[in-house]
């Protein structure tokens, strides 16, 4: 009798066991489905980031190609408009032929400004914007503070702010970072004629990201 006790009590916990276990597993099972959900949707959204990224990169080559056009190489888009400043100089008007190309280097701006308003409705994309002025290897220097890299930067300064008197203001739009920048007798693209270095490049970057 006490055996038949026994045997009774040992398959009993025996089942309690088993269907605590199989509870366990349903648990990791439905754990795992959720995970596996959660990790498709958020390539799902990284997808459609970056078709909206590409959308807008083709969107600057077709409606802006007159002003901009894209380095595959580089993987940024670059002004197109051909400007050349005289040895030593930074101020706009100072480019060369500049009375024929205000009107471009103007215009220039508002079509970066109505490709970004355009696209402010995307949620999650932002624009850098990056106005980087250039030198040629000429050596220019007036002394120790004042060389190539500082009359880089005031070039790019000075098309800000050549921008801003057009009533053109990137920097107030909200998915906008524009950022000011000389790269001296450096950066790229360099043109193989040192003299075509006395410019200034505008970097049109779209990117995905939380807008703060």
């Amino acid at each position: 009798m006490s055996r038949v006790k026994k045997e009774s009590f040992f398959w009993t916990s025996y089942a309690d066991l088993m269907t605590g276990l199989f509870f366990v597993m349903l648990v990791l099972f439905v754990l795992v489905i959720v995970l596996l959900h959660n990790k498709i949707s958020e390539q799902d959204v990284k997808l459609e980031e970056f078709r909206k990224i590409e959308e807008i990169k083709k969107s600057i080559n077709e409606i802006d190609s007159a002003y901009f056009k894209y380095s595959f190489k580089l993987k940024k888009h670059i002004f197109n408009v051909s400007v050349e400043y005289p040895r030593g100089h930074y101020e706009v008007r100072d480019i060369k032929n500049f009375d024929s190309l205000k009107p471009k280097i103007e215009e220039a701006g508002r079509k970066i400004e109505e490709m970004i308003q355009k696209f402010t409705t995307e949620e999650n994309i932002q624009y850098l914007v990056i106005i980087e002025g250039q030198a040629s290897k000429d050596s220019y220097h007036v002394n120790d503070y004042y060389n190539n890299n500082v009359l880089s930067y005031l070039r790019a300064l000075k098309l800000k702010e050549f921008w801003e008197s057009r009533g053109i203001r990137l920097g107030r739009i909200a998915n906008c970072e524009i950022v000011v920048a000389g790269s001296g007798e450096g950066g790229v693209p360099r043109d193989k004629n040192e003299r075509n270095n006395q410019r200034f490049l505008i970097h049109i970057i779209p990117k995905t990201g939380e807008i703060k």
